[in-house]
């Protein structure tokens, strides 16, 4: 009787010329965009054959989308760190601690910001990214709802999701007018989340007894 197959974690080796390649593409889209990025100048700063690059990802668009995986962890990563439940006074506390956390990765990681909010016109790129942003808006909803007992929301609309692209949509104004997401945009991002939460959640929600 034949062995299931079972799949396999890249080795060492592999993962560690992996984030090398990812290392090296997210250093020339901080210092170049979107536009620049090709898979010989990526094995060119990573120090490695082209074709080593292409035995990981095929185009650039497949690097690409890599790397969005991979700052989208970073936004999924900064709702599970802790929050201190008895210092927020309604949701919208929550909204800006969220929100605020984010902007701190736009603002320390240059990549992110011309991947998700520079105008680049990768289709692939655009489409992983709101597949992202589905997930993330799950996460947040459940984060919301630890703190917050939620009211019914639609099932035919992501409603966190959406409020996320919404604010992204001011942070991406910003990028393209200034080339980094100014306080005066900041606000104005976080003021577009707040008010179209806002929509679906009551002003005063109770806190739940944690």
């Amino acid at each position: 009787m034949s062995r299931p197959l079972v799949a396999r974690k890249p080795r060492a080796s592999s993962q560690s010329r992996i984030a090398g390649i990812l290392a090296a593409a997210r250093e020339l889209l901080a210092e170049q965009g979107v536009a620049s990025l090709s898979i010989y100048s990526v094995a060119e700063r990573a120090q490695i054959p082209p074709s080593s690059v292409y035995h990981f990802f095929a185009s650039v668009p497949a690097l690409l989308e890599a790397l969005t995986a991979d700052i989208h962890a970073a936004f999924c990563a900064c709702l599970q760190e802790p929050i201190e439940h008895d210092s927020l006074r309604d949701w919208r506390d929550l909204s800006r601690l969220v929100e605020q956390r984010m902007l701190d990765i736009y603002a320390a990681d240059a990549a992110a910001r011309q991947l998700i909010l520079a105008q680049h016109g990768l289709a692939e790129v655009t489409q992983a990214d709101r597949q992202h942003d589905i997930e993330l808006g799950q996460a947040m909803q459940v984060l919301f709802d630890r703190h917050f007992p939620l009211p019914q929301l639609p099932e035919d609309v992501d409603v966190f999701a959406l409020a996320m692209e919404l604010g992204d949509r001011v942070y991406a104004r910003s990028v393209q007018l200034h080339g980094e997401i100014t306080p005066r945009m900041a606000e104005e991002g976080m003021r577009v989340f707040d008010a179209y939460l806002s929509l679906y959640l009551p002003p005063h929600l109770p806190k739940r007894a944690l």
